[in-house]
């Protein structure tokens, strides 16, 4: 198509041409400055909510809605800085969530050899563990921890025992097992929202025991957003970040098509959780995912799908911004 108006038109049909993740070519990540990867694991939540490894399919069907400019930063994505698709991690032993997650770091470790900064796709929470086993002390951190950034209705730091329902590496494990393994520094890392309903009372005790700096849903509702922001930016300042954001984060009635909702506490609204993303806005931004969507409970418009492209739109804007700055 000739006609630069027409085909920027055409790119925003979620329904037409191939869905690779927002209309980016599918390449390998050599040469990228972004690789966006879908990971399609559910078995890092044991037997329960199985449905997320479906994730990447939905987020691809809807994400060429999301291709637009940013309005507020002023910016074209797009042509920011070189974006690929660099498709799905094969995961051969699916129903292994020990073997899956050393497929996703081997996947990884060639992403982070290639200098490209992922943006990924779940799947269960697990699989921020099998990333971040590649990215802390790696090639894009130059050989420095992890620093998280990290929206959830649940810490992920469970040392209670020693596994969730078989699964050692789980979604539920990978916060404490990569501090332990010296690939994230808890210190200068965040954890915000978190509401989940407590199995038991002291179910915030191993974050606060490893040093993560925990914000409470409740303790955000008293402080707002404009605190909690300086106290991330302090906290993260120059270190290489890496962004996790769960979707139960987010309060149901937004995003209900998540594992392990939360009802019974209001979740973050979309502008706050986009604020809170905003935190990372010109730091050192190494990659980032979005997870635990369960595009099988997904309301008819695919609500949860858009949401989920959208808060990826967010990430990749902020780490396309900084390739311009960078250039400049």
């Amino acid at each position: 198509m000739s006609d630069p108006h027409l085909t920027s038109m055409m790119e925003n049909l979620y329904w037409w041409g191939i869905p690779t993740m927002f209309r980016c070519p599918h390449a390998g990540p050599e040469g990228a400055d972004i690789a966006l990867v879908g990971v399609p694991h559910s078995t890092g939540n044991g037997t329960t909510e199985r449905d997320q490894h479906l994730g990447p399919r939905a987020l691809r069907t809807v994400s060429a809605a999301s291709r637009r400019m940013h309005g507020g930063f002023q910016l074209d994505t797009w042509s920011a800085a070189s974006i690929v698709d660099v498709g799905d991690v094969p995961l051969p032993r699916a129903n292994d969530n020990e073997a899956c997650i050393a497929d996703i770091t081997d996947f990884y470790r060639k992403i982070d050899a290639a200098g490209a900064r992922p943006v990924s796709i779940g799947g269960d929470h697990s699989i921020t563990g099998g990333i971040v086993q590649a990215l802390g002390n790696g090639g894009l951190t130059k050989g420095e921890k992890v620093c998280f950034l990290h929206l959830d209705a649940h810490t992920d730091v469970f040392t209670k025992v020693d596994h969730f329902l078989g699964a050692k590496k789980s979604a539920a494990h990978w916060g404490a097992y990569l501090a332990d393994q010296g690939q994230v520094d808890p210190t200068h890392s965040m954890q915000i929202g978190l509401r989940g309903h407590a199995r038991t009372l002291d179910w915030l005790q191993p974050s606060y025991d490893y040093g993560y700096n925990v914000v409470t849903m409740k303790e955000f509702r008293k402080r707002g957003l404009e605190n909690v922001v300086a106290q991330t930016r302090e906290v993260l300042g120059d270190r290489p970040v890496y962004l996790t954001f769960d979707l139960d984060c987010l309060d149901p009635t937004i995003a209900p098509g998540v594992s392990n909702l939360e009802p019974g506490e209001k979740g973050f609204d979309i502008d706050e959780a986009v604020g809170l993303l905003h935190a990372a806005r010109g730091l050192n931004i190494v990659g980032g995912d979005v997870v635990c969507m369960m595009p099988t409970k997904d309301s008819p418009n695919q609500i949860t799908a858009l949401t989920a492209a959208a808060v990826m739109f967010e990430m990749i804007s902020m780490i396309a911004e900084n390739k311009i700055k960078t250039n400049t």
